[in-house]
């Protein structure tokens, strides 16, 4: 039945209801017809047309009837298949929910499970971290215990610690330091925090720690120097800085640290050092200057006993003598040049000097000492030799015979080379190269840089009777002159010593020397204590044909002068009484300038520039021993062109050493205005503050603080005219006074005098108000 209605719904929507209705209509009337047929041959066994026609009505009736039963069951059908889908479709539809629901669900339970296994391990490893954090706050419970602890150990250390310790972040801003550095700035730790180097140092000061700190900053590399700093009392330290960059645990730069020592005394010691070489080196000088006076004697006396008759074995002998105390001089020279060094006061006097004369005496000198050893000597001269040149001769002659000297003393077989190249003459000026190559032990290649340097000497025994300062003098000496020096040498072949000079060449006619005749004779008091320089003197004025008078003393020259019955005065500095500027400066006072005759000093120790011996008058200076030829040039240049020397005021009259030390006018009328009581409350003031003037004046000196000095001089001067300490206020006038000529040369001793005098002075001022 299900597949005929589904036969008959698909024939009615294949055909539709009318063409549905007519086969449905055939088809009842052709059943109808059948039946009849079947039914009517069975009863009557005919069919009659009645019979086909009756069943074709019927089936007409029945069709229209049939066919709306059979649509409405079968829409019925249909609609109750269409629901049953529908039903089926939505069961489908709820089971397939049904399933994805269970399924959901089923994820859920397992999701539900994983999250109460992961719940349960959370647990599990929460319970775990709990029990490690425990333990962690209790590990850094002790180790932030351990750490305060070691802070505080570390910053009592630091701030016990003498030297600064302070660090600043990358702002340049501090961030934190010592006891130390709070005593140094007078700032507490808090209040240092975010400041400048700017608000906290003064302005040279700050703009040295600026550019340090930019160093380290943006190098990232540790600096070290050194740095004076002031003490909020005015005490002035140096100390040297060490500042580093510093970084956190991850890295990242915060700043830098800074460390600070108190170098004070070790550069004290420094400073007390150099005075002590200083002080060596005049002791040394002020020997030489002594020796110099028998050896003045031994040079001129032979130089006397040359000019007599001799047979060849005296006159060998007496060559030798002569140069033998030639070459001590040149020692000499060598070790006041040391001095002066030193001192910073090498000087070079360039005069007219006869180029070709003094080449002669060069070249006398030197084969006389080659062939004493028994060695040749080679003079070349290449070029024209100009007739004058501007130059120091005796610095030149103390250079050549230095290098002369050496390369003989170290040279046994063979000889020496002495050239001296002359270029043409250029704008007036001349270049001479000058070589003195011997055939000696040599010098290695790795000693040639040092070969000039001070007190040295080369490995070996043969080099052990040296001084060491001859080459380091005589490379200072050409630099003075504005030249050059170097050395070639080829170890066990010799040695090459050259020189380059720029010498300016004299176009006008030179004097001539006093063997002339042109300078008359002259009658002289010779000032002099010591009598071979007395017989030596004597005999070469004599020789010149000038009479002399000697006077041993100060006193005995000022009694036998007279105005008009000398022509000539030569004094010695160094007289047993006085020195010879006092005598002048007495003969100044007495007599009027135009009536004294010309004043020359007679000195080894050429130390002092001419400037001073004018003020006392003295017009030229001739150095010990006394050559012939600087003897000759004075006279020459006092007698042939001499030049009128300009009057100069008398000095005063001599001052008792009470007037020296103090301002007894000015005492007198502040006792008689305050009372001595008062005054000497000032004084005890006085006396109080002298040991800080005196610890800062050393400070600022060996910290070579031009600005502190003058500053503590000032308040030093300032206080000893207070109270009438005059020779005090002077000395702390001259070392307040920047301005003055060899300020920094004098200073060291303008300082060492105010802490040697000021407590004698103070004790006198003393002794004054008692009385």
């Amino acid at each position: 039945m299900k597949t005929w209605a589904q036969y008959y719904v698909n024939g009615l929507t294949r055909l539709g209801i009318i063409r549905f209705s007519l086969l449905l209509a055939s088809f009842v009337i052709l059943l109808a017809v059948m039946i009849q047929v079947g039914v009517t041959l069975l009863l009557r066994g005919t069919v009659e047309f009645v019979d086909l026609v009756r069943s074709i009505f019927f089936g007409l009736l029945v069709t229209p009837w049939a066919a709306y039963f059979l649509t409405a069951v079968v829409d019925e059908l249909e609609d109750s298949r269409q629901r049953l889908k529908d039903m089926v479709n939505k069961l489908q539809e709820m089971r397939d929910r049904d399933k994805a629901l269970n399924e959901q669900l089923q994820l859920n339970i397992s999701q539900l499970h994983q999250q109460m296994d992961e719940t349960r391990r959370a647990e599990i490893a929460q319970e775990r971290a709990m029990e490690e954090l425990e333990a962690e706050v209790l590990r850094r419970e002790a180790a932030q215990r351990e750490l305060q602890s070691r802070g505080a150990l570390w910053r009592s250390f630091i701030d016990n610690s003498p030297d600064l310790v302070y660090y600043r972040n990358e702002h340049g801003r501090f961030s934190g330091c010592n006891r130390a550095m709070e005593q140094l700035v007078g700032l507490s730790e808090a209040q240092l925090i975010g400041m400048l180097p700017h608000q906290i140092y003064p302005r040279p000061v700050a703009e040295k720690v600026v550019e340090t700190d930019r160093q380290v900053l943006e190098k990232k590399e540790a600096v070290t120097y050194e740095q004076w700093l002031n003490f909020p009392n005015g005490r002035k330290a140096c100390f040297e800085i060490h500042k580093l960059p510093f970084y956190d645990e991850k890295g990242h730069h915060l700043g830098l640290l800074g460390f600070g020592r108190d170098i004070t005394e070790h550069k004290a010691y420094q400073e007390q050092l150099e005075t002590a070489s200083r002080d060596k080196t005049s002791f040394i000088s002020t020997i030489s200057h002594e020796l110099r006076t028998p050896l003045n004697g031994v040079v001129g006396l032979s130089r006397i006993l040359l000019d007599t008759e001799l047979n060849p074995l005296q006159r060998q002998h007496l060559n030798t003598i002569h140069l033998s105390a030639v070459t001590l001089g040149n020692i000499f020279n060598d070790i006041i040049d040391l001095d002066k060094l030193d001192r910073h006061r090498l000087e070079i006097a360039p005069a007219p000097l006869d180029l070709s004369m003094f080449l002669q005496d060069i070249e006398s000198l030197t084969r006389l000492m080659a062939e004493q050893k028994g060695l040749y000597l080679h003079f070349d001269v290449d070029g024209e030799i100009p007739e004058r040149v501007n130059a120091d001769g005796t610095r030149l002659r103390q250079i050549l015979w230095n290098l002369a000297g050496n390369a003989i003393k170290f040279t046994e077989q063979g000889g020496i080379t002495l050239r001296i190249l002359f270029q043409p003459p250029q704008n007036e000026h001349l270049k001479v190269r000058i070589e003195v190559e011997d055939t000696g032990i040599g010098i290695p290649a790795s000693e040639l840089e040092n070969i000039f340097a001070m007190y040295y000497q080369l490995n070996g025994d043969k080099h052990a009777t040296g001084s060491g300062i001859g080459l380091a003098v005589t490379r200072q000496l050409v630099l003075a002159m504005g030249g050059e020096i170097g050395v070639e040498s080829e170890l066990g072949q010799g040695t090459c010593f050259w020189l380059e000079l720029d010498l300016p060449l004299l176009t006008e006619p030179p004097l001539e020397l006093e063997e002339s005749g042109e300078v008359p004779p002259l009658k002289i008091l010779l000032v002099e204590d010591v009598e071979l320089n007395i017989t030596v003197a004597t005999a070469l004025l004599h020789k010149f044909g000038h009479e002399t008078v000697a006077a041993r003393t100060g006193a005995e020259a000022l009694a036998l002068f007279q105005p008009k019955a000398f022509d000539l005065l030569l004094l010695d500095i160094q007289l047993p009484d006085m020195t010879g500027f006092d005598i002048a400066d007495e003969l100044l006072r007495r007599h009027d300038r135009k009536q004294l005759p010309p004043m020359v000093a007679l000195t080894a120790n050429l130390v002092r520039d001419k400037a001073v011996y004018a003020e006392h008058g003295i017009c030229d200076v001739i150095g010990k021993p006394m050559s012939v030829s600087n003897l000759a040039e004075t006279l020459n240049g006092l007698f042939i062109s001499r030049k009128p020397v300009e009057s100069l005021p008398p000095p005063p009259l001599p001052l008792s050493r009470r007037e020296k030390v103090l301002d007894l006018v000015f005492l007198d009328e502040y006792a008689q205005m305050v009372g001595k009581p008062v005054l000497g409350q000032a004084v005890t003031l006085f006396e109080q503050m002298l040991p800080d003037y005196l610890a800062h004046l050393a400070t600022n000196l060996t910290a070579k603080d031009q600005k502190g000095i003058v500053s503590e001089a000032h308040k030093l001067k300032s206080a000893a005219g207070a109270i009438g300490l005059k020779r005090l206020f002077e000395l702390a006038q001259q070392a307040q006074s920047p301005d003055l000529p060899a300020w920094w040369e004098n200073i060291g001793d303008w300082i060492d005098s105010i802490k040697r005098t000021a407590p004698k002075d103070l004790a006198e001022l003393q002794h004054w108000l008692k009385e």
